[in-house]
């Protein structure tokens, strides 16, 4: 099964200890976020679905498979999503090992939420770029809400076909403004061209 590049990521929290578990949950509901808990690996294992965008928040210690041997398993596995590791019991070597085979980020408990949604922000961005190599539709979302009114109304009339000439009868400027206009709109929205933006918008599914 793929996954689009319009669907909202999915943060998995692996953690024996049920009371961190539903902390993590309501923090990242509170971010907006897809949020689903396991109390172990082997639950993790037999019931994720790693085609879902997103990352991994996962308890180094736990009962059974620890979760240094979770990470060597979804290695072997060919699981790509970010994981960010999170410790009681941690310490710099242990840090260093997770981090030789890929982690995303160690974060020592007791957790720093504003650090750790961080990381989790970060980890969604990493994701995203890895599987489809275009910044989450909530980034260009977030971009698109800086530009100015006159930069918005510009952008959607070239999005409907106009020239930069058209675009400046319309709107009673001229165009050597419209081209400076969508300079900044294109720098702001990392494109070179509306038929990027087309491209861009169609693949996220972002409508003006």
């Amino acid at each position: 099964m793929t996954c689009k590049a319009n669907e909202l990521p999915l943060i998995r929290v692996v953690d024996d200890e049920e009371a961190v578990r539903d902390a993590l949950v309501f923090l990242f509901s509170q971010e907006g976020w897809q949020t689903t808990a396991y109390p172990d690996a082997t639950s993790f294992l037999k019931n994720d679905a790693p085609s879902a965008p997103g990352c991994l928040v996962l308890d180094v210690k736990m009962p059974g498979m620890s979760g240094l041997e979770l990470q060597q398993e979804l290695k072997r596995r060919g699981f790509t999503a970010p994981i960010i590791f999170l410790s009681g019991h941690g310490d710099i070597d242990m840090a260093v090992h997770t981090m030789h085979f890929g982690a995303f980020d160690f974060i020592p408990k007791p957790i720093k939420p504003e650090r750790l949604v961080n990381a989790v922000s970060r980890a969604i961005e990493a994701d995203h770029k890895n599987r489809f190599g275009l910044p989450p539709k909530e980034e260009i979302e977030s971009r698109i809400s800086q530009l100015t009114t006159r930069e918005r109304q510009i952008l959607k009339l070239s999005l409907s076909g106009l020239s930069n000439g058209e675009v400046g009868e319309r709107l009673g400027l001229s165009e050597k403004t419209i081209e400076n206009h969508k300079s900044s709109v294109f720098k702001r929205l990392s494109v070179s061209s509306i038929k990027r933006v087309h491209a861009l918008f169609a693949k996220l599914g972002i409508e003006l």
